[in-house]
């Protein structure tokens, strides 16, 4: 069986956000009440329960003895009516002598007598076949102990709990009623922009990357509106960055790949080994430049990229630039330039900046390879540390013919190349720019100046120390 639809499985917002505040209000109410009337219950049982023992103090009190010594009860019928008189509730009494017979009243069911330490003691009883309130006082005459019994119905007692029950605590439940239904429309108003955003984003089209338009309303929803535009911004640079790199590349590798075909069909027309050898020199040449436009358009998506998911960390540079001079040494060999380094002693060691290594390794490459191919016969990596500022600078010189000042600013430039790239036909205008590019990332800037004596180029960018 297939899992149901998150939509089915989660509890709708609403329901919870009502839950959250109705459960603790009805259970307060529900305690509330309970509590409530426990205390009035309670308060109530007392003044029914003195009334009871105050009927039971004036019958006890005229139980007297008489002249011949025996003890009864002085009341007439009339006056005993009239003290046993109630509304609501069937009142009985009977008056025990000290061996537990009758001396007047009706026979009630037998109750609890009180301790010596008791005057009077209260309980529950059937009589007839209905409960009844009871309470048993003792009382002496010519010093023999006779009890009084005086029990009364409950009706009263009952009807005032319901009553106190139904006027209480159901108006405080209508009001949680219209609490719950107010709460629920209110519910629902602040979360309506929610519902709206929902919409917008299930009804658009995949391709529109566009902002969503935010209602005004709580701070929360607010909030999650500008994390989807931001979503939404960020996508929209990396599909444009994809787009541009996927132009890029179709544009730029074409020219390459044509001259290799048209150089292997050249080639293949004239079996000769002179020309042979001289188109496959060619072959190789359009091919070591494809592949390095290759790359370069790779740093260039890495840079388009980094800025969404840039992960610094603390590196040493010495290293780095060690390296970047070890993997070009080569190639500077075979141009004839005398490839150095400077400011790589004991002390460098310690130099670290916050940085990313592929920035610095593409910073490094970049650099040395347009000064192998535009500069002079010599070139040196120059690391220099200022421990006042807190700082380092990371330079990369040579000794050539050096860039103009008004072309400096537009080599940043993608796709823009300077006289002598285009007069040899080599590059494609993107290592500065990608240069430019990650310094931008790393919080520095590009700096391109003329070298010692006013010749020549330095290419430098100052990092803060970690």
């Amino acid at each position: 069986m297939s899992a149901r639809p998150a939509s089915q499985a989660a509890p709708s917002l609403r329901i919870r956000m009502l839950r959250h505040v109705m459960v603790p209000l009805v259970l307060t109410w529900l305690t509330g009440t309970v509590a409530t009337l426990s205390v009035a219950s309670h308060f109530t049982e007392q003044a029914f329960d003195r009334a009871l023992l105050d009927d039971a103090y004036s019958i006890a009190s005229h139980v007297q003895a008489q002249p011949d010594g025996s003890v009864d009860l002085q009341l007439t019928p009339s006056e005993l009516m009239a003290a046993l008189f109630d509304q609501a509730e069937a009142v009985h009494f009977a008056v025990l002598q000290p061996d537990g017979q009758l001396l007047a009243g009706k026979d009630l069911p037998p109750t609890p007598l009180p301790e010596a330490s008791q005057g009077f003691r209260y309980s529950d009883i059937v009589y007839q076949g209905l409960p009844v309130r009871a309470v048993t006082l003792r009382h002496e005459v010519q010093g023999q102990l006779h009890h009084v019994v005086m029990a009364h119905t409950t009706y009263v007692r009952a009807a005032l709990v319901q009553r106190m029950l139904v006027f209480g605590a159901l108006p405080l439940l209508l009001l949680l009623a219209l609490l719950a239904f107010w709460l629920w429309r209110g519910i629902q108003r602040d979360l309506a922009p929610l519902a709206r955003l929902q919409d917008a984003l299930a009804n658009r089209d995949a391709q529109d990357l566009t902002p969503v338009v935010i209602s005004p309303s709580t701070r929360e929803i607010q909030q999650v509106g500008h994390a989807v535009n931001d979503l939404f911004d960020r996508l929209g640079r990396s599909v444009r960055a994809q787009r541009e790199f996927v132009g890029n590349v179709a544009h730029e590798l074409r020219t390459p790949l044509a001259r290799i075909r048209a150089l292997a069909d050249y080639g293949q027309a004239h079996p000769h080994a002179d020309v042979s050898q001289q188109q496959l020199q060619q072959i190789a040449t359009s091919a070591e430049r494809a592949g390095r436009l290759v790359n370069q358009l790779l740093d260039l998506a890495i840079a388009d990229e980094a800025e969404l998911a840039l992960q610094k960390e603390r590196l040493a540079l010495a290293p780095l630039v060690g390296q970047a001079v070890l993997r070009h040494l080569d190639k500077a060999d075979a141009r004839g330039v005398d490839l150095g380094a400077r400011g790589l002693d004991e002390g460098a060691q310690d130099v670290h900046v916050l940085a990313d290594t592929a920035l610095i390794e593409g910073i490094l490459d970049n650099l040395i390879d347009n000064a192998l191919r535009y500069g002079g016969p010599t070139l040196t990596v120059e690391l220099t540390a200022h421990a006042d500022a807190r700082t380092c600078m990371l330079a990369v010189v040579d000794d050539g013919p050096g860039i103009p000042d008004a072309a400096r600013r537009d080599l940043m430039q993608r796709w823009t190349q300077g006289r002598d790239a285009i007069q040899l036909g080599q590059g494609a205008g993107l290592g500065l720019s990608i240069v430019a590019r990650y310094a931008q990332l790393l919080g520095s800037e590009l700096q391109l100046e003329s070298a010692d004596h006013g010749r020549g180029l330095r290419a430098s960018l100052v990092l803060p120390l970690a």
